[in-house]
């Protein structure tokens, strides 16, 4: 007896319904497989903008609270600018140098300065304040070569605005200035740290707005002070973006914003 075979195949209809039961299967698939990606992206963003915007914050409130510490008489220690974005520069002493004085008068501005005390903690291009306590001036000048030995100063790429005389303090001061910076690239503004004499270095990627509020020993609220010696609190709020666009979001990016505010108690004891 012959079994009968089975010849029938797969009509067209069948192949087309199996075929289009895969591409939802698969299109399915790929659209989670996206959309998880996409989500995977805007996470990742989002934790670079907030670990981005604390760094920042932590780093003004920081160097804001050292504003002021152990600047001699007649320095301003915080130097506003109401720029929206805000900017602002500090001074600080970094307690680099102890007991450094003048120990012979300088015969003229651009003479080497001799000094009397351990000047070993400088190096040849670090910047130093002098600072005439008979009259309450000083400024900033970078060493050029650092004499340890015989305790002399050099400063050949710029001569003095005046001579300086016995008594003198050479002072390791801090200069730092913050802002943003929109020029460089638009696209991704910055915050921008500078120390005097050095070129500007990028602080915080994506830091859209710097906004600083300064709270009077009167207890009004201005946006610069007159006198930073009257200067009792620092308000500061920081903005961040994400770094790329994003079509879900309102204002395209999705942004967030820190406030903190810092007691400046250095300069209110000057």
């Amino acid at each position: 007896m012959k079994l009968a075979k089975n010849t029938r195949g797969y009509s067209l209809i069948e192949m087309l319904i199996a075929a289009m039961i895969s591409f939802i299967v698969v299109g399915s698939a790929l659209s989670v497989y996206l959309t998880q990606h996409k989500h995977m992206i805007v996470q990742d963003q989002i934790s670079d903008m907030q670990q981005n915007i604390r760094a920042g914050m932590q780093e003004l409130a920081t160097k804001i609270r050292m504003a002021g510490y152990n600047v001699p008489r007649g320095l301003s220690a915080v130097t506003a600018h109401n720029t929206n974005p805000d900017t602002i520069e500090i001074i600080y002493d970094s307690e680099a140098l102890t007991g450094v004085e003048v120990d012979h008068q300088m015969p003229q501005p651009s003479a080497e300065i001799r000094c009397t005390g351990d000047i070993s903690p400088l190096h040849d291009g670090d910047w130093v304040f002098i600072y005439d306590p008979t009259t309450e001036t000083g400024e900033f000048f970078e060493v050029t070569h650092v004499q340890v030995s015989s305790s002399h100063l050099q400063h050949n790429t710029m001569p003095l605005s005046r001579s300086y005389g016995v008594g003198s303090l050479i002072i390791r001061m801090n200069k730092e200035k913050y802002y943003i910076d929109y020029t460089s690239d638009p696209r991704h503004p910055k915050l921008m740290q500078v120390s005097i004499g050095r070129t500007p270095q990028i602080y915080g990627d994506n830091i859209t707005d710097l906004q600083i509020h300064y709270v009077l020993s009167s207890g009004a609220v201005v946006n610069e002070p007159i006198l930073a010696t009257m200067i009792r609190e620092v308000v500061i709020d920081l903005t961040a973006r994400t770094e790329r666009a994003d079509n879900e979001s309102y204002n395209q990016y999705r942004t967030r914003s820190l406030q903190t505010k810092v007691m400046v108690r250095n300069l209110a004891i000057n």
